[in-house]
């Protein structure tokens, strides 16, 4: 397993776990932790064991947005860098190489597997960003969410303008946005923001054990499919994903899962999934 310098990465079974691991800044993200997060989700594709991916943060915090120095310097310079480390390379999904999923976050939608952010406290800026591309957010209840974008001058970035609303609501997204307020973790409940309400410091154990329930009982093929209906749908009109949805249902009622599925309930035992293998 590759060694990182910004984040922790854990595989148990069919869970991978990584952790912005920069407490100190309260887990604020450099161009290295996007790169060590994008190579470790990657990793997690090409497992076969891997059933899903729980994303979240060292210490008190999830993420508190950018690195204040890299912030400065992109002031400074009026523009953003783009670092790259090549030894980091990776294609993190996308296997049909969708336009939409070629930019960072927004990649998280193209990923074969589950992502689900476990917020265990302070998630702001980019870490608000990734929080809102991953598959479901599950939130400590003393976890708090601020955009941070307009008191900075800037705009809703990184293609939180096309998810957010997709999520709580056009008025909701703009509420968020425009009046950077801090977002108790209740109020992103009701919302629809947060998937789960947690005990403080039980967000990640419950998204751990939500993976493994799902490695249990269902076949991982489906769930890649069923993750890329909800995203591709998403930007498509009804007729057109019926007719895909027609198409993928035959596909799924000749794979070998079908059989396996139905044989397993009748006989009242765990099913044994074919696995994704990612060449």
């Amino acid at each position: 397993m590759t060694t990182y310098e910004e984040i922790l990465h854990d595989v148990d079974g069919p869970v991978a776990t990584i952790t912005i691991n920069r407490p100190d800044t309260l887990n604020a993200m450099t161009s290295l932790t996007q790169a060590e997060i994008r190579h470790a989700l990657d990793a997690s594709e090409r497992n076969e064991q891997v059933m899903g991916t729980v994303l979240t943060g060292a210490g008190r915090g999830f993420c508190s947005g950018v690195d204040m120095n890299a912030l400065g310097a992109m002031s400074e310079a009026g523009k953003q860098f783009g670092e790259t480390y090549e030894h980091l390379a990776a294609e993190a999904g996308n296997p049909d190489k969708d336009p939409n999923y070629m930019f960072s976050p927004p990649y998280l939608l193209g990923l074969r597997k589950p992502v689900i952010a476990a917020i265990n406290g302070a998630c702001a800026g980019l870490g608000f960003s990734y929080a809102t591309f991953c598959d479901m957010r599950f939130v400590d209840r003393n976890a708090k969410f601020v955009t941070s974008f307009s008191p900075r001058g800037l705009i809703a970035e990184h293609g939180t303008s096309w998810m957010l609303p997709r999520l709580v609501g056009p008025s909701n997204a703009l509420d968020i946005f425009w009046s950077s307020r801090k977002l108790e973790a209740e109020e992103a409940y009701r919302m629809g923001y947060a998937n789960r309400l947690c005990e403080p410091g039980e967000a990640v154990k419950e998204a751990q054990e939500y993976l493994k329930m799902m490695a249990g009982t269902s076949a991982p093929i489906s769930i890649m499919m069923m993750k890329k209906q909800v995203y591709k749908h998403l930007m498509s009109e009804l007729g057109e994903s019926m007719l895909e949805d027609n198409q993928w249902i035959s596909e799924s009622l000749a794979r070998d899962d079908f059989k396996e599925g139905v044989a397993s309930f009748v006989e009242k035992r765990p099913p044994d999934f074919t696995k994704i293998k990612v060449n």
